[in-house]
């Protein structure tokens, strides 16, 4: 059963999602050459750049439509070092998961923020996100805990404090490597607001003598405006930008 609403020529697809339901599974056992060789690619990217850590993620193990509106994913914990298996050949990596936030202003404008030097996409441009992460002892990761994490990585990045029940998904790209992402509207706020929140976390990081993962934040309400910002950006944010463009006014927005 396919639920795709757009497919982009970049390969992106979006889907219309009312429910999400998950459940945990586990990923595929690795013959011990593709274990060795993942620790060889990820090493070397460590060397590379010290700052990568291989922390606990949660990767997209199954994606199936349950009904026309209930999309079911089936999620296993691995860490970062999962996915150097994307240039091991013949190996398979579980396409990754993860959550972001269309944050507008209240004049339609959409944040966007900038990949700082030091992170593994530098110069790149996307939504506030981040990696799904496994859900702690005695927790489970639902509907409810997806939200809190988009709120947290929101306010964590642009220092924008929303409430999870505040938030509402809008829409479920699918992309490059089959990587799954949940995209969540938060409520409009002024521009001014905005700026001076990402400001506030930018200091507060330098302060601390560490280096923002973010260094910089536009306002976007059109492609053209995206086209406009130098260097690369993220392949969903297109469809994202393009998509919000062509119906701004969201219901609860």
């Amino acid at each position: 059963m396919s639920r795709v609403t757009e497919t982009l020529p970049s390969g992106v697809e979006l889907f219309d999602v009312h429910h999400l339901r998950l459940a945990e599974g586990e990923a595929p056992a690795l013959p011990p050459e593709h274990v060795a060789a993942r620790d060889r690619v990820w090493d070397a990217a460590v060397r590379a750049n010290p700052t990568l850590f291989d922390g606990p993620v949660v990767a997209c193990a199954k994606f199936r439509w349950e009904d026309p509106h209930t999309l079911f994913l089936r999620w296993a914990p691995v860490t970062y070092r999962h996915y150097a298996l994307r240039r091991v050949p013949g190996a398979v990596a579980l396409p990754s998961l993860f959550v972001n936030a269309v944050q507008p202003t209240d004049d339609g404008r959409v944040l966007v923020v900038r990949m700082s030097p030091s992170t593994a996409a530098p110069g790149r441009w996307q939504l506030a996100g981040g990696s799904v992460e496994p859900p702690g002892g005695g927790e489970v990761l639902d509907e409810a805990a997806l939200r809190g994490q988009a709120a947290r990585e929101l306010v964590e990045e642009t220092g924008v404090d929303v409430k999870p029940h505040e938030l509402r998904l809008w829409t479920v790209t699918r992309g490059e490597n089959g990587s799954v992402g949940l995209t969540y509207l938060a409520p409009a706020r002024p521009e001014v607001e905005l700026r001076e929140r990402f400001a506030s976390v930018v200091a507060a990081e330098l302060a601390e003598g560490r280096e923002p993962e973010l260094d910089e934040l536009a306002l976007v309400r059109s492609l053209d405006q995206l086209a406009d910002l130098a260097g690369p950006h993220v392949d969903y944010l297109e469809p994202i930008i393009r998509r919000y463009a062509q119906a701004p006014l969201q219901p609860g927005a």
